[in-house]
């Protein structure tokens, strides 16, 4: 969140802060040695930077809950775009979808979420 940003989420009667995670963030997901996401689970750079990401979210979490600033992790779900050559099973818009419906989520629910692309959360 830049300084800049932060007035104008602190004016706001629904401040709201979606980071784009990813599942491959997860601590649970990534200790799990038969998660059916396999090897992607051994992508050092990504799931460590989406795994710092979900620190920033949690962090900011706790900072903003008295300002009323909700601040959740969302994820679109494993989405065709050049980061994997497009072989994922859902298309960019599927994922932007699922962003919308997941921040509309974050903003009904309590802060410092996890959401799954299919429903839910994830564990952290």
């Amino acid at each position: 969140v830049t300084n800049a940003m932060l007035p104008l989420l602190r004016r706001s009667p629904a401040g709201l802060i979606g980071n784009v995670s990813s599942g491959l963030g997860s601590s649970a997901v990534l200790t799990d040695l038969d998660h059916p996401a396999g090897e992607h689970t051994m992508l050092l750079g990504y799931n460590t930077s989406k795994a710092a990401l979900n620190a920033v979210t949690l962090v900011y979490a706790r900072s903003l809950r008295g300002a009323g600033i909700k601040v959740s992790s969302l994820e679109p779900g494993h989405c065709a775009t050049d980061l994997n050559h497009h072989s994922g099973p859902s298309s960019v818009e599927e994922g932007g979808r699922r962003i919308a419906r997941q921040l509309g989520e974050a903003l009904a629910g309590p802060s410092g979420q996890f959401f799954h692309p299919e429903g839910g959360n994830y564990p952290w």
